[in-house]
């Protein structure tokens, strides 16, 4: 019973997924998203500023495109697996994937970099904030953290881009502790 409520689940998340970006939906998050306890930074850079970029699409829970068609892999951070071809979804990939889209796509984002450039795919590898447009001043939402703070993603560092690999593994320990996401369903 159990299995067949988490096989309906996993349809019901697919279709909803599939159905949105058919849509093409942009979703507008409440406030209290960005109102968070993980860091943040005190301003968005300008709009012609390099580090800012909109997000054009979502590849999966921690890869995206932005503008410029550029992929950026989210450092620090691991979601299950949703595009390969070969293999099924990866256990709470789909949601984690939705929640990626929720939070970055179509909105404006400033990344920091830490050591490496790209990874052996050529993608960017990067910190990400989220913010509601490019003029918007204040904290936005670290996404990397945010992530794992909900359940969505695994701490997973891959030196020399170490720079929040504790603070991360903290993230990750209460995500655990209290049951969240992945730590839930995919035991």
């Amino acid at each position: 019973m159990k299995r067949r409520l988490m096989l309906l689940t996993y349809l019901c998340v697919a279709f909803l997924f599939i159905l949105s970006g058919l849509m093409n939906l942009n979703m507008t998050l409440p406030d209290k998203l960005f109102k968070t306890s993980i860091p943040t930074v005190s301003n968005i850079p300008s709009p012609g500023n390099p580090d800012t970029f909109r997000v054009e699409r979502i590849v999966d829970g921690d890869t995206i495109v932005i503008e410029g068609n550029k992929k950026l892999r989210y450092i620090g951070i691991d979601t299950p697996e949703t595009t390969d071809p070969k293999e099924p979804a990866g256990c709470f990939g789909l949601e984690a994937a939705i929640k990626n889209k929720e939070l970055v796509q179509g909105k404006y984002v400033r990344l920091e970099k830490d050591i490496s450039e790209t990874d052996r795919y050529g993608r960017l590898l990067r910190y990400v904030w989220v913010y509601e447009s490019p003029a918007a001043t204040g904290s936005g939402v670290f996404v990397n953290g945010y992530l794992v703070k909900e359940g969505f993603a695994l701490a997973s560092t891959f030196p020399p881009d170490v720079k929040y690999a504790s603070f991360f593994a903290s993230l990750q320990e209460e995500a655990r502790r209290q049951n969240k996401g992945l730590w839930n369903l995919c035991r």
